[in-house]
């Protein structure tokens, strides 16, 4: 089959849809398709000319409903478009986030394959989110026609497209490729303190300044913690001032971590925390800490509480609620038979999410689909 991907975000730069977007072509590619990305080019960059990849269009700050700053698409040329469209052929255009202006109708308006949606992102109840609704919604409405088949990584991530249309949408999550996390020898921190490991965007939604205040309470009632907070964001500086203001010790921001450096503090943590409180529709960072065997406290937002069925429901917490925070926090870090009870469950049920699995379902979505409207 020829596929096109279609990623609204800078596909240079690292993001939970990006990631998915690149695992799903290499593995589309493993099994024989012709796979091709079309995104947007940043406007400070100059055609990478990357394999596999088609830059249609320029892309630039956006500020999302759930308070990140992603680079979307802002400027698209039509004849473009209808020379891609009719360089490449391709039997099915698979939109991730179709929602987000302005690549995806464009495309959408002038494509003869099977169209295929994606939808990620769990739009928060709030009143901006709502206005910013109010104006997407409109949009949306006015590509739903072109879609021969809606998908969403979670029941969170298809609120949104439930409220557009009363067609079907298929549940396919999203993944981890299991072989670049599998179970690592445990390598102890030199300095002997506990570390507890936050790796991600520094914003609102995230959650960090209620790690922080909970790892106050944690670190006054255990002082042999430690926390590192990898990641940047327009939060960063305010952290920074959070973590003096309340005299913490053994805190460490380290800034952007490559993927090298990522797993070597998966494999060296001994408890890895995601706060979220609002804006996740899935988790993957919660995946690849389960496929390394790192016990794990997230967030009790909708997408995390879906994701962490069973006995990972342990792992959620109400980050607001800082004494409950440090509680759960102690016991997860320090209860050996916890412990490993956890890791026991996350390693079985992680398999589920490699990313071969994850293909499979959408292979068997383009074979019906093809079938059907081919």
């Amino acid at each position: 089959m020829k596929i096109g991907i279609v990623c609204p975000y800078n596909i240079l730069k690292g993001g939970g849809v990006q990631e998915h977007v690149k695992a799903l072509q290499a593995e589309l590619i493993t099994r024989g398709h012709d796979v091709k990305i079309i995104t947007p080019l940043p406007r400070d960059v100059e055609d990478p000319n990357l394999p596999n990849i088609i830059f249609i269009g320029t892309s630039s700050d956006f500020k999302s409903p759930t308070n990140t700053v992603a680079q979307i698409s802002v400027y698209v040329n039509g004849d473009k478009i209808d020379e891609m469209l009719e360089r490449e052929q391709f039997d099915i255009l698979h939109f991730h986030e179709p929602w987000m202006p302005d690549l995806s109708r464009q495309i959408l308006q002038r494509s003869e394959a099977i169209n295929i949606a994606t939808f990620h992102a769990k739009i928060p109840e709030t009143l901006m989110s709502r206005s910013i609704a109010k104006v997407v919604t409109p949009y949306m409405k006015s590509v739903l026609k072109y879609f021969h088949l809606y998908t969403a990584v979670s029941e969170s991530g298809a609120e949104y497209a439930r409220s557009l249309t009363d067609d079907p949408i298929a549940i396919v999550p999203n993944g981890i490729d299991l072989d670049a996390y599998h179970l690592p020898a445990k390598r102890k921190d030199p300095s002997g303190l506990k570390s507890i490991l936050y790796i991600g965007r520094l914003e609102k939604r995230k959650g960090v300044k209620y790690l922080l205040q909970a790892y106050k309470l944690l670190s006054e009632a255990d002082p042999d913690v430690k926390l590192i907070i990898a990641g940047d964001g327009p939060d960063r500086e305010r952290l920074e001032l959070l973590t003096e203001d309340l005299d913490l010790k053994n805190v460490e921001f380290i800034g952007y971590i490559s993927n090298e450096q990522k797993h070597e503090l998966l494999a060296s943590s001994d408890l890895f925390c995601s706060p979220a409180v609002y804006g996740e529709s899935f988790g993957i960072v919660l995946l690849e800490a389960m496929a390394t065997g790192l016990v794990t406290v997230a967030g009790n937002n909708s997408g995390y509480r879906d994701l962490m069925s069973g006995l990972g429901a342990l792992s959620i917490v109400d980050p607001h609620d800082a004494e409950e925070f440090a509680r759960r926090l102690k016991l997860l870090l320090s209860e050996p038979k916890l412990r490993k009870l956890w890791q026991a469950w996350a390693t079985e049920y992680v398999q589920q999410y490699s990313y071969k699995n994850i293909v499979d379902e959408y292979e068997k979505h383009y074979a019906q689909i093809m079938r059907r409207h081919g």
